[in-house]
């Protein structure tokens, strides 16, 4: 084996990894979205289905159904994606440090929400949701 084909197969299983465990987080990450939906007495199924989960996640957090459109828009959706990430852990009992953990590392605190003990106790409903 010479080295071009040595490198080669060194990538393959590199990318083999990667892929493994980009599926592994998106799995789990569904797992997350699912059980929180669930815990907010939203289908959990929604939680596949694009476009749709952000709306439930809007409806979950008290937020307009037209936020949904400022989420489209970039750098606006960065701003609203933080306030819309401090609804939802507000809603579940968390606080601001838990929402920084949702925005910088949403693989990892999203199933914490989903997984604990959290309650959904939605704080105040926007009228026009």
């Amino acid at each position: 084996m010479n080295d071009s084909s040595a490198g080669s197969a060194g990538g393959m299983i590199a990318g083999l990894l990667f892929l493994v465990i980009e599926l592994g987080i998106f799995i789990v990450m569904i797992a997350a979205l699912w059980r929180i939906f669930t815990k907010a007495g939203q289908p959990g199924w929604m939680s596949i289905i694009p476009i749709l989960n952000v709306f439930i996640l809007l409806k979950i957090g008290g937020k307009p159904w037209w936020w949904l459109i400022l989420l489209c828009i970039p750098l606006v959706n960065i701003v609203f994606g933080i306030l819309l990430a401090l609804a939802v852990a507000e809603n579940f009992g968390k606080s601001g440090g838990f929402v920084i953990g949702m925005v910088l590392l949403p693989m990892i605190f999203y199933p914490i929400l989903a997984f604990s003990d959290a309650q959904y106790s939605p704080k105040a409903v926007h009228p026009l949701v």
